[in-house]
């Protein structure tokens, strides 16, 4: 099990202001001040001016006190997107939980219990331990620790090398941090030590150590590339630790590498949703005065909310849907940053002035409440960070990702229209009260209300552009709580039309299609086909059940290719065609087209969701310059390779015997593509004779 908590302990400190010699001890006891001061600021909450919570009878719970989940909120907004990145690192951990006496967020750690079973199998070789930032490796090196009886006071002691001796002779290297040998000569020479010790394990066939090293993915190809230029030699465990990271290839024998940065996923992000809003900390609202007399405190809610108190969990389940977009684009999201988003969307709130940092306190609720604006506390734009200042939001690579979706800003012409004219059109009426009016909270308000007849009745200024500011504002929030709350039937407001990705309901659908082991549907595989040979031709095509691979008569990558080198299944048929698989190691769909029977004739493309819905759009009729010149890229690139590889198939038919020869004279077929009156391309053969 892995228990999360936040810190503030590191603390920037500009070098130039102390000797070189000083800045050690300075940063220590600086971050240690920083620390104590953050631990009573949790354990004891202060409202923004200093006084203590105790002395505002506005927010006392029925005893008298402070509100009772006040220490508890405070200890989860320290998690949150704070401008100076408040969120604490695995070695305060039991500190921290001793200062704010409250339950730790407890998430499960499948990983760890790899690494014990590899230990204490006594597999000769080492292990490594990679992830980026907030991933838990200093978590899962303490919980080894733990587990093989190491001292917790060395664990505790400075130093990122840690040694204990176990029980089958060998002794246990834990080197915990690469990065705090930079600097000077001598740390140098102690990052070579440690990594010689590490090669000796694993290539030198030496069992008396089990190295446990955990760094940064780049961090410790970096540091082999440095040892080895030092050494004169390339090293031998760079380029296969490289190959590991970057193409999922084999490890070293003797060496057991675990990469914690693979193991986030949509089933990370329901985990952490359930410990946070779901944490026993917050039973305490039951009796907070906050939420008594049909007043609507908006962390209390957005906990709710979170949880699916109302909804079954869709709003869970439709957020997971984001996370597994982002992470199969590329986004990386560990532990840490899906905490912060989740402490976000509980404590989140768009005003500063209302809420420090734009996260609120249990000292904020009742001023909150007196002015009426619970609606920008909404849970449902907290969770793309539209709470946030544009800095804070790039700073964040979890709500960089979550803003890439422009839910808020995209729209359909159905959706704006119930938002603006719902409420007085009597065939929009209905739709209106049922997904509009029935939230009180976050949908129809008395804010909206007011807003809404400005725009609609108002003097003409309020149309115009600064008069409407606010009421846009307003559809905005409403798109992103659609999102979250429409329900799945409802066909005639697609929740996916909302954001940049129209199409990732389909490809979520190719992946469950694939996990099931069952035919992915024709509709996909026809946008796919059609999208491949617009590419393909720079022709409109309607072509879907089969590929056409075209040429300008050369390895150009040119945008229109009118002839045809080879056409092949858009199914696979009788060994031949394109099909579609799953890549168990990434969990991405992959397009493999087998243009001839036989080993070696394929050729294969990872199918993202941005480049399927490059396709897609492609085969709805977009240019495809005017989506993404660098899914446009990666298609021609793709193409290249297709004819490359029927260039080499040809050549093996050839060198077979298969072409017929007449006489003196060598003819060349060349497939000009055609296009029938309703889309449909055709080949059309032409002979070509050349005298020899």
């Amino acid at each position: 099990m892995v228990t999360a908590v936040s810190n503030s302990s590191k603390t920037l400190v500009d070098n130039n202001d102390h000797p070189t010699g000083r800045l050690g001890q300075k940063l220590n006891k600086r971050c240690d001040r920083s620390w104590r001061d953050r631990c009573r600021e949790v354990a004891r909450p202060e409202d923004r001016t200093g006084n203590n919570m105790t002395d505002m009878p506005q927010q006392c719970n029925s005893e008298g006190g402070s509100p009772p989940t006040s220490a508890w909120v405070r200890f989860l907004r320290s998690y949150g997107p704070t401008p100076n990145n408040l969120t604490l690192f695995d070695e305060r951990v039991a500190k921290a939980l001793d200062k704010a006496k409250v339950q730790p967020i407890v998430l499960s750690t499948p990983q760890l219990d790899k690494m014990i079973q590899h230990i204490e199998s006594r597999v000769a070789g080492s292990l490594l331990i990679v992830g980026t930032a907030g991933d838990g490796k200093t978590y899962h090196c303490r919980s080894l620790w733990k587990h093989i009886g190491g001292d917790p006071k060395v664990w505790s002691d400075e130093g990122t090398v840690k040694e204990h001796r176990l029980s089958d002779g060998r002794l246990a290297v834990f080197i915990l941090d690469l990065s705090a040998f930079n600097g000077d000569e001598s740390s140098s020479n102690e990052s070579d030590l440690q990594l010689q010790r590490l090669e000796k394990s694993v290539l030198g066939d030496d069992d008396s150590e089990l190295i446990i090293l955990a760094a940064n993915h780049g961090q410790i190809l970096d540091r082999l590339r440095d040892l080895g230029k030092r050494q004169g030699r390339t090293h031998p465990l760079r380029k296969p630790l490289q190959e590991r990271f970057l193409q999922a290839g084999p490890a070293p024998e003797r060496l057991a590498v675990f990469d914690l940065s693979r193991t986030t996923s949509r089933k990370t992000l329901d985990e952490i949703a359930k410990a946070v809003a779901g944490h026993p900390e917050w039973d305490n609202c039951e009796r907070c005065s906050l939420n008594a007399d049909d007043k609507v405190c908006p962390i209390n809610e957005n906990r709710r909310r979170l949880l699916g108190a109302s909804d079954d969990g869709q709003l869970a389940r439709r957020l997971g849907d984001l996370v597994e977009i982002a992470r199969l684009n590329g986004f990386h999201l560990p532990v840490r940053d899906l905490l912060a988003l989740c402490s976000n969307m509980v404590l989140g709130y768009s005003d500063a002035k209302a809420a420090k940092e734009n996260l609120m306190t249990c000292a904020d609720v009742a001023r909150i409440q007196e002015s009426g604006d619970v609606g920008k506390a909404s849970i449902y734009a907290n969770a793309f960070g539209a709470n946030l200042p544009k800095r804070r939001i790039s700073d964040r690579p979890v709500f960089k990702a979550m803003s890439s979706f422009g839910v808020g800003e995209e729209t359909a012409n159905a959706v704006d229209g119930l938002l603006v004219y719902g409420k007085d059109d009597a065939r929009l009426q209905t739709d209106f009260d049922r997904l509009i009016a029935s939230d009180s909270v976050y949908g129809a308000t008395a804010v909206f209300y007011a807003a809404q007849d400005a725009y609609l009745e108002g003097h003409e200024r309020a149309r115009l552009e600064e008069g409407s500011t606010a009421f846009l504002e307003m559809l905005e929030a409403q798109r992103r709580r659609l999102y979250f709350t429409l329900p799945e039937s409802e066909t005639g407001y697609p929740r996916w039309s909302m954001t940049v990705f129209r199409f990732a309901g389909e490809y979520l659908d190719i992946i469950e299609s694939l996990k099931a082991k069952k035919p992915v549907s024709e509709a996909s595989r026809g946008r796919i086909a059609k999208g491949l040979n617009r590419v393909m031709t720079g022709l409109l095509l309607e072509n879907v059940d089969r590929i056409f691979i075209a040429s300008s008569g050369g390895f150009t990558q040119s945008r229109v290719s009118v002839l045809c080198d080879h056409e092949t299944p858009s199914r696979r048929q009788n060994g031949v065609g394109m099909a579609i698989k799953l890549d168990e190691e990434t969990g991405l769909p992959q397009l493999d087209v087998l243009l001839a029977s036989g080993a070696g004739n394929s050729v294969t493309f990872e199918l993202t969701p941005i480049r399927y819905e490059f396709l897609a759009r492609v085969s709805e009729g977009a240019l495809p310059a005017s989506f993404s010149n660098e899914c446009l890229e990666d298609l021609l690139a793709f193409k290249t390779k297709l004819l490359r590889k029927v260039e080499l198939v040809r050549k093996r038919s050839s060198a077979d015997g298969d072409d017929e020869v007449e006489g003196n004279s060598s003819a060349l077929t060349l497939n000009f593509i055609d296009i029938e009156p309703g889309g449909r391309g055709f080949t059309r053969p032409v002979i070509v004779r050349v005298q020899v």
